[in-house]
């Protein structure tokens, strides 16, 4: 962390770095880049670097495509798999010719969230996130396949643990780049895996979910197996979370804690909490934004699909974490690793700052498990569900102006114009179950 111009062109003439990638992430949350030799670092470093953004989902029109990739300098590291010829990143922000922030920048979004929490006094949302995969082997072609590697459980080793070598690697690489890994574990679901890394501020935190997306699928590929980052890849077994644990500072001092409350947690934590539970299911398009995510979010599968909160059990959407002081937090339950991490923070911290804004009052917690109550109890409990499917949660997102500004005008006409296109490509197409559920019945 704070590189300098001078440092990153010494460094890769040291590391003899030949490559540079130049990132950025697009409004589905794919990660892209433009690939330059070293004799364009410095030109690089000069904010100098041009792309056209026409053809990059949710950007610009054609006629209006000419952007600027500002690298991150902090971001500067070096790819370990490649030893040869080295290539190494800088994870870019992205301006207008006229020197102005793009507004569909899924960074420059949550940037703008950031600023908000600034000036309302708060300097920091740290996040930890917890983002899950599953590895699939491929077959003689490298193509991915749907058999698994392994049948292994929940904190299950080798020989039921056929991916720890993999895993193990992941972990290798990830520290050489400068994470801090805390646990890497198998999941419930066979072949399903999960790393848990050190939280960080919010901006680098989505930075380090992307990074780390890329270095699993990286890896993952060397072992000759597939890693997917899909929310629900099988029928019948535990979907693939990304749980966010959240806190905002000021100065040193973590908000959420209340060393006098019963739980620990202050009226600013209370607030912040009843405005991410309030503006939920508004959420749901960016927090869960593929058809797929909602095959994920059903009962028995311990995902949450109740909007809720409790200390003391994980059906709810919302869970406190038994830490307090320094590592008090919230940790909302809800979004999936397709998402885009950028927009996912944005819309939380915006919906929690609303909270605080308000003063919402927060509904009392769900201490039961709630997979378990009746239609009837959960509507008496005042408990609403969160969206069924995409189409229910883009409805929901247009009528939330947390949201909505949130994302800013560019980004939610293009988002809601991409998944209404990937909603109506779903509702039309004839799948294999209607086949064989209805061929020779009717």
């Amino acid at each position: 962390m704070g590189y300098t111009k001078e440092d990153i062109i010494a460094i890769a003439k040291e590391q003899n770095v030949r490559f540079i990638r130049l990132q950025f992430t697009d409004l589905l949350g794919t990660i892209k880049n433009v690939e330059i030799p070293f004799s364009q670092l410095e030109k690089a470093l000069d904010n100098k670097m041009m792309f056209d953004g026409s053809s990059i989902e949710g950007y610009v029109r054609i006629e209006e495509s000419d952007m600027y990739l500002y690298p991150d300098l902090d971001t500067w590291v070096i790819f370990p798999w490649v030893t040869q010829d080295r290539v190494a990143r800088l994870i870019c922000d992205i301006y207008m010719p006229d020197g102005t922030p793009f507004a569909g920048d899924p960074r420059g979004i949550l940037k703008r969230a950031l600023k908000e929490a600034e000036e309302m006094g708060y300097s920091a949302m740290n996040v930890g996130p917890e983002p899950e995969f599953f590895l699939f082997k491929t077959d003689d072609k490298g193509e991915p396949t749907t058999e698994l590697n392994d049948q292994g459980g929940y904190f299950d080793l080798a020989p039921m643990d056929m991916g720890e070598n993999c895993r193990r690697e992941i972990v290798l690489t990830l520290e050489e780049m400068g994470f801090e890994i805390e646990a890497s574990h198998h999941e419930v679901a066979p072949g399903q895996h999960e790393i848990d890394f050190k939280y960080a501020d919010a901006i680098r935190a989505a930075d380090q979910i992307q990074t780390f997306k890329l270095v699993v699928k990286t890896i993952a590929r060397e072992h000759g197996l597939h890693a997917s980052f899909m929310p629900k890849p099988l029928f019948g077994v535990n979907g693939s979370g990304m749980h966010c644990h959240q806190s905002l500072f000021q100065g040193n001092s973590n908000v959420f804690y209340d060393e006098k409350d019963k739980l620990g947690l202050s009226a600013t934590a209370r607030y912040y909490m009843a405005g991410i539970l309030q503006h939920a299911r508004a959420m749901a398009a960016i927090t869960n934004p593929t058809v797929n995510s909602y095959k994920r979010l059903v009962p028995g599968y311990e995902a949450p699909v109740y909007v809720a909160w409790s200390a003391s059990n994980r059906s709810p959407m919302i869970r406190i974490p038994a830490s307090r002081g320094l590592s008090t937090r919230v940790e909302v339950r809800n979004p999936d690793p397709a998402a885009n991490p950028y927009l996912v923070l944005a819309v939380m911290l915006r919906a929690g700052l609303d909270g605080i804004v308000n003063k919402t009052e927060l509904p009392p917690p769900t201490d039961r498990n709630i997979y378990i109550m009746t239609e009837e109890e959960r509507l008496d409990a005042g408990i609403p569900s969160l969206p069924g499917d995409l189409k229910e949660a883009l409805d929901e997102m247009l009528r939330s102006d947390i949201v909505c500004d949130a994302l800013g005008e560019h980004a939610l006409a293009h988002f809601y114009e991409l998944k209404e296109i990937e909603w109506d490509m779903y509702r039309t197409q004839v799948h294999q179950w209607e086949r064989d559920q209805y061929l020779t019945l009717y």
